[in-house]
């Protein structure tokens, strides 16, 4: 069982909350979300902002805070091979009433396919709130081009 390494990114300004299903090998080793160089989280994210991309995890950190974005995953602890998330087995989820407590979180979305079968299933329930879901800027979605992912992830901008 691998449990969740580090906190979630948000504050009381943060509008968005943004799902991920349980973080990479690589996101384990920096400690921080869509650590992996070839996920397109970053680029996807920079380009619908319209804003210069960042590198290290002190930007990152800064570029989603005065976004008004929150990050985070639904899983708190599984058991995973690797990176992959079709291995998944025994997923505990994490408690999201901190962050909906804190922050004016005006919507909710999933970052693909496993983060929303995973909030359906441990967070629908409880929460109430339905989830968005975002097509995965995982390198795995090779089936979704940078252009494709950057048109479908504007739709965040409505809440922002």
């Amino acid at each position: 069982m691998i449990s969740h390494p580090f906190p979630p990114l948000y504050n009381e300004q943060s509008k968005i909350l943004i799902l991920g299903s349980f973080p990479s090998v690589k996101s384990r080793e920096q400690m921080f979300f869509y650590g992996h160089p070839q996920n397109r989280f970053w680029r996807v994210l920079s380009e619908v902002l319209k804003k210069p991309l960042p590198e290290t995890v002190a930007e990152k950190k800064a570029f989603l805070l005065e976004s008004h974005i929150a990050v985070w995953d639904v899983i708190a602890s599984c058991e995973i091979v690797g990176s992959s998330d079709a291995s998944i087995k025994n997923a505990v989820a994490n408690d999201l009433s901190e962050i909906l407590a804190t922050a004016d979180i005006r919507q909710i979305f999933v970052n693909g396919k496993t983060a929303e079968k995973y909030y359906r299933r441990y967070q629908l329930p409880t929460l109430g709130q339905d989830a968005i879901c975002l097509p995965s800027t995982s390198p795995a979605n090779a089936a979704w081009s940078q252009e494709r992912l950057v048109g479908a992830w504007q739709s965040i901008l409505e809440f922002l």
